[in-house]
């Protein structure tokens, strides 16, 4: 369900200068999935002012299993989306459609593979296991791990996002996300996993993009610049500020979630460095480097995942990143 997110009057005041007194301007993002900690830049650029202070009302709307927010942009209702990996960015050129990655919150894909400890200790003994792997991985990272780490289709069995067979049977290894299935397999299984980050491994797709048309860049350059700079200073004071506002709208929107859901997730995506590493060390959070797009193209290409010959550069648009903006909001050391 989508819930509207307006910003309190007090936090708009205080942040605010000259916009405070301004009509701001009214822009939709679309999430990927129901509210949570991954999310939490954005609700904390809500949450804190960040957005209105430089001109925007943001309207958060919450994707979920039944949601297809990235075809409401496509449709004109959504001015922004939260783009899965970059494999979403080369399909849409591959289909002629004008939808251009604007930052890239996720500098690691936060893709994960479980296994028993003990059982599987390293990447490589993961080959001796069977993988409970779900459809949509299968055709995208799972071809990637055939074509260049040598796992086989034999070896894989769907996943049904229930963990319940990983917990019986030590010769099974599972698909997650970070900050997920390694925490219900904690919860429900007493133990704790070991946990294969396929971006270590050298799965360098970016994740949790920032996605917009084309046309809204030609046209409203300054609104873009506007969000992704407020975004990116948004995860910089989620991950390392006051981020008290931004989790009360989280719960807020979704139901389901709750404060240690929270609060392991954002010790994750610090532990693994999600989001600030590689390049965001050096140009700052949201960063896009051509290489790193380049790379993971070739590496698709050669699992037969994506077509060769792809105009990749028409996928992306670096003028709104890159510049260190938000570093000075991280302590040092």
């Amino acid at each position: 369900m989508a819930l509207r997110l307006s910003l309190l009057a007090s936090a708009a005041a205080v942040v605010c200068t000259g916009a405070a007194h301004a009509e701001l301007s009214k822009v939709v993002f679309g999430t990927n999935w129901l509210a949570q900690a991954e999310h939490g830049g954005f609700y904390q650029s809500v949450a804190d002012g960040t957005y209105a202070a430089c001109g925007l009302d943001v309207e958060i709307v919450s994707g979920g299993p039944q949601v297809n927010n990235r075809a409401l942009m496509l449709a004109g209702r959504i001015d922004y989306h939260m783009g899965g990996d970059m494999l979403q960015a080369f399909n849409a050129v591959k289909e002629g459609i004008p939808v251009v990655m604007v930052g890239a919150t996720f500098q690691k894909h936060p893709q994960v593979i479980l296994a028993h400890p003990g059982v599987a200790d390293s990447w490589d003994e993961l080959k001796n296991l069977t993988l409970l792997i779900g459809d949509n991985g299968f055709t995208s990272y799972y071809q990637w791990m055939i074509a260049e780490h040598g796992f086989t289709v034999e070896q894989r069995q769907p996943y049904t996002f229930n963990p319940a067979p990983f917990l019986a049977d030590d010769q099974l290894g599972m698909q997650g996300y970070l900050s997920s299935e390694p925490y219900l397999v904690e919860k429900e299984g007493g133990f704790t996993p070991n946990v294969f980050l396929i971006a270590d491994n050298g799965f360098t797709s970016y994740a949790t993009t920032i996605e917009t048309m084309q046309a809204t860049i030609d046209e409203k350059p300054e609104e873009v610049k506007c969000f992704v700079e407020g975004s990116i200073k948004g995860w910089y004071n989620y991950l390392y500020g006051d981020n008290a506002g931004a989790n009360e709208l989280i719960l807020a929107a979704n139901p389901d979630m709750t404060a240690d859901k929270i609060e392991y997730a954002i010790g994750k995506m610090k532990e693994w460095g999600i989001v600030d590493s590689g390049d965001a060390l050096e140009m700052g959070i949201g960063a896009i480097n051509p290489d790193v797009v380049a790379d993971f193209y070739a590496k698709m290409v050669a699992a037969g995942v994506i077509e060769d010959g792809l105009d990749i550069a028409a996928s992306y648009d670096t003028q709104f990143v890159n510049a260190g903006l938000g570093m000075d909001l991280k302590p040092e050391g």
